[in-house]
């Protein structure tokens, strides 16, 4: 794993002129990208996953900067930087595992599956049934209900891959010979359980959240609509902020709730963009599919710099909540 972090790997070759664009400044994410292009993932899977390594990019310049400055001497940072990373590649089915993981759905499209087991978890499918099924929400509450509960969903999908690795890292914490080698892994061990309990906390809170939801109903004075904001002004509020803190927050967030709707609109017209594409190849019109693949990839870039935007605000928000470093990339 260390050879994931030495300079050639890190270091990604300038590109000749005869040799693709380098996408990536780090030569590993650019395998990472390299491998997707030749996956089956959808458009937006793809755009998400750039999102992702952009993030992972920024925050190992970042972390090379610290090592220089002789800053992250017990290596905690790198170690949450391979985490993260790992996380990208089990997140997107890359991490050389047979996934026996539920694949995250693409929320934008309709489910295969039984109406009655969409969320892969007999507590979320019971209690979605019930607040369908009881008549007290119009259907636009029902939809941002369904968004709640498909992000819940999402953060116990988060939650199993780390699990996994924490799995892992035990496996091989076992075949330790060197002393000093060992109190170090033992370290990082202590990390992730530590991250483990937060994340087995707020699943709790969010399904308590759920809950409350489904059972009372959306309120007049609802202060957010999207998933995320909620959960971040949640966490706010329960973190030792001063009231001005608190305002000033509340007002970050609305801002941040805007781009995160931006996003999901521009994540909406990929999709509808790739499916006119497919029609238009279909057909054989090649000035059409000229333009479509024209407008395709104009919508394609575009929604993966506003992923990033959203994703790099997102950890600006929860440093600012939680007071730490560098924070976990969100899934």
């Amino acid at each position: 794993m260390a050879g994931k972090y030495s300079r050639e790997m890190n270091e990604a070759k300038p590109g000749g002129s005869d040799e693709q664009t380098v996408e990536f400044r780090i030569a590993k994410l650019n395998q990472v990208w390299e491998k997707a292009q030749r996956m089956q993932l959808s458009p937006v899977r793809q755009a998400e996953l750039h999102s992702d390594l952009k993030i992972q990019e920024k925050d190992e310049l970042q972390w090379k900067k610290m090592k220089v400055e002789g800053l992250d001497e017990n290596g905690e940072k790198e170690a949450q930087l391979r985490r993260n990373f790992n996380v990208i590649l089990a997140k997107y089915g890359m991490d050389g595992k047979r996934d026996t993981r539920p694949l995250e759905s693409n929320s934008l499209k309709d489910h295969d599956s039984k109406e009655g087991d969409m969320f892969d978890d007999p507590r979320l499918d019971k209690l979605w049934n019930k607040a369908a099924s009881s008549g007290k929400f119009s259907n636009e509450e029902l939809l941002s209900l369904k968004r709640e509960f498909q992000h819940h969903k999402d953060k116990i999908h988060e939650y199993n891959i780390l699990m996994d690795t924490v799995s892992r890292t035990e496996e091989t914490h076992k075949n330790v010979i060197s002393p000093l080698e060992g109190d170090v892994k033992e370290h990082v061990l202590h990390q992730k359980h530590t991250e483990l309990k937060k994340k087995m906390s707020d699943l709790n809170q969010g399904f308590e959240r759920l809950r409350k939801l489904s059972h009372e109903g959306f309120t007049e004075d609802s202060e957010f609509r999207e998933p995320r904001v909620i959960e971040l002004w949640e966490a706010a509020k329960r973190a030792n902020l001063t009231e001005d803190e608190l305002d000033s927050l509340k007002e970050e967030l609305r801002h941040f709730e805007t781009k995160v709707e931006k996003h999901s609109h521009y994540q909406e017209q990929l999709e509808l963009s790739h499916q006119k594409l497919r029609h238009m190849e279909a057909l054989g019109d090649k000035e059409h599919i000229k333009r479509n693949q024209e407008k395709y990839n104009t919508l394609a870039e575009k929604t993966r710099e506003m992923g990033y935007k959203m994703k790099k605000h997102m950890q600006d928000l929860n440093k600012k909540i939680s007071g730490q470093g560098l924070v976990h990339n969100e899934l």
